[in-house]
Parts: C-alpha cells; structure tokens; sequence
C-alpha cells in the first residue's frame, strides 16, 4: 500500500514538472519566434538604414548581430524608461507632490536617456567599422535625411 502511494506521489510529481517545463517552454517559444522584432526606431518603413546602403553578403552577416544586439538593448532600456514614466505620471496625479521623489526619478530617467544616446553612438562606430568610404557616406545621408524630417530614406533631394 505504501509503495503505490510513493508510486502515485512520484508521478503525479513528475506530471507536475512536466507540465512547467512545457508551459516555460511554450512561453519561450512564443516571445522568441511569435513576436516580430520591433521595427528599426529611427527608420519610418520599418526596417534597418543597413539594408538600404548595399552591403556585401559577408557585412550583412556581420551587420544581423550587431543589429539584434542594439535593438535588443534599445528595447530593454525603453522599456525601462516606459516604467520611470508611468511612475512619474503617479508621482504627479498624486495629491500631495512630492518634490523630492519627482527629481530623483527626473534624474534617473535623464540617465537611462543617456544610456539610449551612448548605445546609438556606439551602434553607428560598430557600424561604421564595417563599411567601406562610400557606403559610410550613403549611411551619414540617409541619417541626415531622417533627421530632417524626410518621410522616406529613399526620398531624393527635390530643387
């Protein structure tokens, strides 16, 4: 009697396991490969400046990493910033401001900004060191032409 009940406790045991396995599995699989990646943030059509200045088949598999890699981390760090800012909303909807806590979470959302801003740095040196002169020049023109406020990368100068 007592065997089938340590037999009956180690299966269901076991199910049990199982059955997070599969569930941690299911939820890893999903957020993986379910999920597209977010659409490169400073290009308007949604994919990469890279894929648009004519790179050889050896820097397109160098620029894929590089490319997850930063937006990977562009990702984390707005998600971070998303949270500062739900927090601040709550900091000021509340009846009694509190100076104090809105300037230290000022101060801490100016630094993961600035996180944001030495990230891009670096992503376009990594990038840079993988181009050759003239794609460099067409990489600086599209950039130049999204900060201006162009709808397209492709958009040509009008006269």
């Amino acid at each position: 009697m007592k065997a089938k009940i340590f037999i009956f406790i180690l299966v269901f045991s076991l199910a049990i396991n199982a059955a997070v396995l599969a569930t941690m599995g299911y939820h890893y699989y999903r957020i993986s490969y379910l999920i597209p990646s977010a659409p490169c943030p400073v290009s308007p059509e949604g994919h990469h400046l890279y894929q648009d200045i004519g790179l050889s088949n050896q820097q397109l598999a160098q620029m894929g990493p590089l490319a997850q890699k930063f937006h990977s981390r562009l990702e984390k760090l707005s998600a971070s910033m998303e949270g500062k800012k739900e927090i601040l909303l709550d900091l000021l909807s509340q009846k009694e401001i509190e100076q104090g806590k809105i300037e230290g979470l000022r101060k801490e959302m100016a630094g993961i900004q600035d996180e944001i801003q030495k990230e891009v740095i670096e992503h376009i040196l990594e990038t840079r060191r993988i181009l050759d002169a003239e794609q460099q020049q067409r990489l600086f023109d599209l950039m130049r032409r999204s900060m201006q406020g162009k709808n397209s990368w492709l958009a040509k100068e009008k006269p």
